[in-house]
């Protein structure tokens, strides 16, 4: 009889058995996809500080713990110390360390639990307005895809009308930018923020109008929390960006706005998107257009040199100089044809003289003297005169007739030797 677990495994059997990593994984994508990042309550616990600049620690309460870490980036930006037993509203998104297979947060921002007043009245008011329907979307206008005229309600001294400037310049953007000078923080800012985008109005100028500041805490961004400012930006007639902060900040006039921006160098990037877009386009068109240009100006400069040719070829003065360009090779060809008969008639004359000087008596006495004396310089140059001269010598006895032998000559015999320029008698000893 099977077991129950038997039983249970031969029922699934054909089920995918999965491996401790991958069924780790698939637990991770359902918890960072299935719970989005939010604002977590707690006191700060096992602190621990890398070298890397990376934080660790645990967030507790009377009933649950949960782990934590804050990566060097973002613990540089936070203005909070953290410390043991703090109590803390953090900002963060939940994930999962497979290799332990332990779920932690990923902390984003830090704030003293002194500020969770703040964020309940944040939230509070959020959720006040979001009922009246001030954030809904289908009252959000559409902005202006290139804004020629572009207000900025924001600090003049401040770092992000600096970055805002700077991003349109590198960009190339073409339009204006005017400065609505007001306090982004403090007592009075919101009040003063909503004035100004009254003015902004009765100007009648804008395409489009952005508010923001650079990051801060959430004490430092509550002027853009406060009621007045949010009804104002979802009230002005203006399209409006909310340009706040960091990427991970979040404010009332973000959800009140026609649109929002994470930061003002971004605010800068969206306003000028289309711009870069159509200035890049017109760029490619011009270049496609001065191609077209100069194809067809080549072209037709070829028809018009083609067209030049063939009118040259037809006018009569050209008809003339064609004319004496035959007329002078009907003469050369006249003369090389005339040069070469002439040229042949010679060569024919002269083997018709060397024929008959082949023949002639005079051409024979001439080669048989020529033969003569060749056999005569042969005669001489066999002749003993000719062997003397060459520094031989003949030997002859008394009477004369040569000695060819040693053996024909006796002791005392007397002998005459025979040189080239005379004789003398020798004796033999």
């Amino acid at each position: 009889m099977k077991t129950r677990e038997e039983s249970l495994f031969a029922g699934d059997a054909g089920a995918e058995i999965e491996s401790v990593s991958a069924f780790t994984r698939r637990v991770k994508t359902v918890l960072e996809s299935g719970i989005a990042p939010g604002w977590v309550r707690g006191e700060v616990t096992n602190l621990r500080a890398q070298a890397s600049g990376h934080v660790y620690f645990g967030l507790k309460d009377v009933g649950a713990h949960v782990s934590a870490v804050m990566f060097r980036g973002d613990a540089m930006r936070q203005t909070v110390k953290l410390r043991e037993g703090t109590q803390v509203v953090v900002y963060g998104e939940v994930s999962v360390y497979e290799a332990r297979g332990q779920y932690q947060l990923i902390v984003r921002v830090v704030i003293e639990d002194g500020v969770g007043k703040l964020q309940r009245e944040f939230e509070a008011l959020k959720a006040r307005l979001a009922a009246e329907g001030l954030f809904a979307a289908e009252k959000k206008r559409a902005i202006s895809a290139m804004p020629a005229c572009v207000g900025f309600v924001t600090s003049p001294t401040g770092a992000a009308v600096q970055d805002f400037l700077r991003i349109l310049l590198r960009r190339g953007w073409r339009g204006r930018v005017v400065v609505l000078p007001a306090k982004v923080q403090g007592d009075g800012a919101a009040a003063e923020m909503a004035a100004m985008l009254a003015q902004a109005q009765e100007l009648g100028i804008f395409d489009v109008i952005v508010i923001g500041r650079g990051g801060g805490s959430l004490e430092d961004l509550w002027a853009f929390n406060e009621e007045v400012l949010v009804r104002a930006v979802a009230a002005c007639a203006v399209p409006v960006i909310s340009a706040v902060g960091h990427e991970i900040d979040f404010t009332l006039c973000d959800f009140a706005a026609d649109r929002r921006a994470e930061t003002p160098s971004a605010a800068a990037e969206l306003i000028s998107s289309e711009f870069v877009a159509c200035a890049e386009r017109a760029a490619q068109a011009d270049e496609a257009m001065t191609t077209l240009l100069d194809g067809a100006v080549a072209r037709a400069g070829e028809r018009l040199d083609h067209a030049r040719s063939r009118l040259r070829l037809l006018s009569p003065e050209a008809q003339i100089e064609q004319g004496f360009l035959r007329l002078d090779d009907f003469s050369n060809r006249l003369s090389a044809a005339l040069r070469t008969a002439v040229q042949s008639r010679r060569q024919q004359l002269a083997e018709g003289r060397g024929a008959l000087a082949r023949v002639s008596p005079e051409f024979r006495v001439q080669t048989e003297s020529h033969r003569l004396l060749s056999l005569w310089k042969r005669l001489q140059s066999a002749s003993p005169a000719s062997v003397l001269h060459r520094g031989f010598v003949i030997m002859r006895d008394e009477a004369g007739q040569p000695v060819g032998r040693r053996a024909d000559v006796g002791v005392g015999q007397v002998l005459q030797a025979e040189f080239a320029d005379g004789v003398v008698k020798v004796r033999a000893e």
